[in-house]
């Protein structure tokens, strides 16, 4: 079999990853149903598939997908033209997507009827991740699968965990994201709060930063500009990891929690201030512009329209 890598889905994320499995010498063909990205992969001269049937023509050793729900990864692995049905039962399958759990186990069953290896392996680490190859996946499937895809998954990322069966890096995935959109609601909270009480932002982040207010937004990507060079909160809010990406997450967060009966009173709420924010018309801006609704009146940033 030749060492052909397919890569489905090169949007602000397949696009950086696909790019560094080329510098790493790897042989990739991609294709995304957006004539957008396609163009943005033809600019950096990727090898481009006109669609999935001519993408997966070629004998492929792997295929590797990064799609926006479990609705198109269903479609593209499930459907009448779609992966399982088309690769040689050598052909390992990886998705990189963000899916309801109950979908990747269903797509990891089919592939596993038909003797393939596969794994579910969300990232964490945003498009500056995917950027500089440290992403952290978050790996389910078997043993054996995880160790033929870990390799390739090192090109692309600094932080490799295996957390279980297949379905559990999706599993994963939701219960940090959810932890991480309630922290990013504290980290606004408390910062807004520093600026009403007129005491300076800039040393109350540094005094959180050394304290135990300390949080991965706070000391890695602060939402409110001039604390941090290199974040979105200093570029006007451009994604970075968007605001709608992270509703998505914790929907589906929430909605996994109901299924086993879990509380998550936090996380529901963290939910409902995301949704808001989306339906007026922010999905597209950073997660970490979630400060201006924290901030209203007093939040006075600059925001791209």
């Amino acid at each position: 079999m030749s060492e052909l890598i397919a890569f489905i889905g090169v949007g602000n994320m397949g696009n950086p990853m696909a790019e560094n499995l080329i510098k790493a010498g790897k042989k990739i063909k991609v294709y995304d149903v957006s004539k957008e990205m396609m163009e943005k992969a033809k600019e950096k001269k990727f090898d481009i598939a006109n669609d999935i049937n001519d993408l997966l023509s070629s004998e492929v050793s792997t295929v590797i997908t990064m799609l926006p729900t479990g609705k198109h990864s269903r479609e593209v692995y499930l459907g009448n033209n779609g992966i399982i049905n088309r690769v040689s039962k050598d052909c390992l399958l990886i998705d990189c997507s963000t899916i309801d759990i109950k979908t990747s186990e269903e797509i990891g069953k089919k592939a596993k009827e038909k003797g393939m290896k596969m794994i579910d392996a969300p990232v964490s680490g945003g498009v500056m991740g995917a950027k500089n190859g440290t992403l952290t996946f978050l790996v389910g499937g078997t043993k054996d699968a995880f160790n033929l895809a870990k390799p390739l998954l090192e090109i692309m990322g600094k932080n490799i965990f295996h957390a279980g069966d297949l379905g559990c890096g999706n599993g994963a995935k939701i219960c940090n994201n959810m932890a991480l959109g309630i922290s990013m609601i504290g980290a606004s909270e408390a910062l807004m709060l520093a600026k009403r009480l007129k005491i300076d932002v800039k040393k109350v982040h540094e005094i959180m930063k050394n304290a135990s207010g300390n949080s991965w937004p706070i000391s890695i990507y602060p939402p409110l500009p001039g604390l941090m060079e290199g974040v979105p909160s200093n570029n006007k809010y451009r994604p970075g990891f968007s605001a709608g990406m992270m509703n998505k997450d914790l929907k589906l967060a929430i909605e996994s929690a109901k299924e086993v009966n879990a509380n998550t009173p936090l996380g529901s709420k963290a939910n409902d201030i995301y949704n808001k924010f989306c339906e007026e018309g922010h999905s597209n801006k950073d997660f970490s512009a979630i400060s201006k609704v924290v901030g209203g009146d007093a939040w006075d940033y600059e925001i791209d329209e």
